[in-house]
């Protein structure tokens, strides 16, 4: 066991991919880490029509298929960015076995997803103080309700990436992608056997202007983690702090291995 190498399983937010980890997992290989940087469905290089995805285990069905492929006593370390979260969440419940531990970054945690009026104010981010900063795309006609939706480019930089290098605010905003909202609502879970013993830490962002660093506290109060570090950073650290972000990884790594 003390030779088996970690396994980073890393989970984008909405309308991200796999390619937002690039930092982190060059950094993480470079320490004979391995890393693997899921694209959920319609997203990064997944060429699903996120207007075609309705729910949240078609959104997460690569995600699934990874842990569900898994060899016998393989366990990975997920961490999840953003909404992100949610598919964390959903991992635990219905693949405790095969979880070493899960690593939330400035992301959703909410152990029964949005089922109350308090898991909406906690856990869903309100960008309305910027304005009117998201186009919505109505898949199914204008009089449905909207089936995917964008932060318009010109405010993505001031509200995702505002502490992150200019060259990578532009590589985001050339990559980012409408992101599915039907898989999103009233999205709750039911609670599988295990979901409790898989380890969870949390890494809070307190430059956050996304998951604001006062929601953030309110789910660490309802669902508290084992550990929780805290980054300053804006909602994206894989560009801004990405060398502290590994760091707090391997942390949140090495306490899990202490403890067992």
């Amino acid at each position: 066991m003390e030779s088996e190498k970690l396994h980073f399983v890393m989970v984008h937010g909405f309308g991200h991919g796999g390619w937002c980890w690039y930092k982190i997992r060059t950094l993480l290989e470079e320490l004979d880490c391995k890393v693997t940087c899921v694209d959920l469905k319609g997203s990064a290089m997944d060429a699903s029509d996120p207007n075609t995805i309705f729910t949240f285990q078609d959104y997460n069905k690569p995600l699934m298929d990874l842990l569900s492929n898994l060899t016998h006593n393989e366990k990975v370390i997920l961490v999840g960015h953003s909404a992100g979260g949610n598919s964390l969440t959903y991992a635990i419940h219905k693949f405790a076995n095969k979880i070493r531990m899960a690593i939330y970054v400035a992301a959703t945690m909410l152990k029964h997803g949005f089922v109350t009026p308090q898991d909406y104010e906690d856990g869903d981010p309100d960008l309305s103080v910027y304005g009117d900063v998201c186009k919505k795309i109505y898949g199914l006609g204008a009089d449905q309700p909207a089936t995917s939706m964008i932060i318009k480019e010109e405010f993505q930089r001031k509200i995702l990436y505002h502490l992150s290098s200019k060259e990578d605010s532009t590589l985001a905003g050339m990559l980012v992608r409408p992101g599915p909202l039907r898989p999103f609502a009233g999205l709750g879970f039911t609670e599988g056997a295990g979901a409790d013993s898989v380890p969870r830490v949390y890494i809070k962002t307190l430059q956050d202007r996304v998951l604001k660093p006062e929601q953030q506290e309110a789910m660490l109060k309802r669902w508290p983690p084992s550990l929780v570090f805290a980054l300053e950073s804006d909602h994206s650290p894989f560009f801004s702090t990405p060398t502290h972000l590994v760091a707090f990884l391997l942390k949140a790594a090495a306490s899990v291995n202490t403890a067992t």
